[in-house]
């Protein structure tokens, strides 16, 4: 199945593997793909924090980068579409923690 135009390395890598195994009906494909635009933009998010750092100056000194509280929100937001799907995440997508309960009750690790 083709991929929606526009999708970053990452939202390809999550649509390929996600079409490769299953049929989907024209609502849930929907839902596929704004999970994976959503996992683009997790990846360009951490980009930036990496590129600024965890810290930028502001005009009231130092706060976290905006970016941190965008990305913990699109991940929450793609946990959810992921579960409505009921399609695991991505290994890139796990926390690096052996042996710890998703969640969703999915064993990790």
């Amino acid at each position: 199945m083709a991929a929606p135009r526009g999708l970053k390395s990452a939202g390809r890598k999550l649509w390929d593997v996600s079409t490769a195994e299953c049929e989907w009906a024209e609502h849930e494909l929907a839902l596929l793909e704004e999970a994976c635009r959503i996992r683009d933009r997790i990846v360009e998010l951490d980009g930036a924090v990496v590129t600024d750092g965890l810290m930028i100056p502001s005009s009231q000194g130092s706060r976290i980068h905006p970016a941190v509280a965008e990305a913990r929100q699109q991940r929450l937001a793609l946990a959810r579409l992921l579960a409505t799907l009921q399609i695991p995440g991505l290994d890139d997508d796990l926390p690096a923690v052996r042996g710890v309960r998703g969640a969703y009750g999915v064993r990790r690790g």
